[in-house]
């Protein structure tokens, strides 16, 4: 497995890892939960996969089998900004504006969202290997540019994966009940490197 992150705009350079990615998307937010969120019968994109948006994926014998999708909470393009801050504002009527306890708009702050792991990564250990690569893409991403902390609207049991992983992840505000009947919440950590990489080096 490996990791690799590119902006919006330079998609073409990584051949149909980006089309791959969204087919994931598609795959596993539309077909597997039921979300009613903007697809075809291909691929899941949405409004915010825009030019301000970056990615970590992850490539297994030159096959994408995970990702996300990041951007800064300064981020606007057109008339949205990102998606944790847009649904505060009441524009997302699928996300409550209280599980976003405060407005954040810092070039220091980046969201991540549409996280996605292939159906196809079965083994516990190689799915833990897949996350710590995207996320280890993230922090990437967010520290080339100025960024020091990573938020995102995620599932909790995300929070204590990572942290095994040897990432300092928590929960930010209380979680809600989605249409899809599974809890979400907001996550906040420092985009540092996993202890367990740094311990090894």
């Amino acid at each position: 497995m490996h990791n690799i992150a590119f902006e919006f705009l330079g998609q073409h350079r990584h051949g149909t890892a980006f089309h791959e990615y969204l087919r994931l998307r598609k795959t596993f937010f539309v077909d597997d939960l039921g979300w009613d969120i903007p697809h075809n019968d291909d691929v899941e994109m949405d409004q915010y996969d825009n030019p301000c948006a970056h990615y970590s994926l992850v490539l297994r014998k030159g096959k994408v089998i995970g990702g996300a999708r990041s951007m800064p909470t300064t981020a606007a393009w057109g008339k949205h900004t990102y998606m944790l801050r847009d649904a505060l504002h009441g524009y997302l009527e699928k996300i409550p504006a209280e599980v976003m306890p405060r407005d954040i708009v810092s070039d220091e702050v980046w969201e991540s969202s549409r996280l996605v792991i292939s159906n196809d990564v079965t083994n516990r250990f190689e799915r833990s290997e897949c996350l710590s690569l995207i996320f280890e893409g993230l922090v990437d991403i967010a520290n080339r540019f100025g960024g020091n902390e990573l938020v995102g609207l995620t599932r909790p049991p995300l929070v204590q994966a990572l942290r095994r992983l040897g990432f300092a992840a928590d929960r930010l505000g209380e979680p809600y009940v989605s249409d899809d009947g599974r809890k979400y919440a907001v996550l906040t950590m420092p985009a540092m490197r996993s202890s367990h990489l740094i311990a090894a080096e």
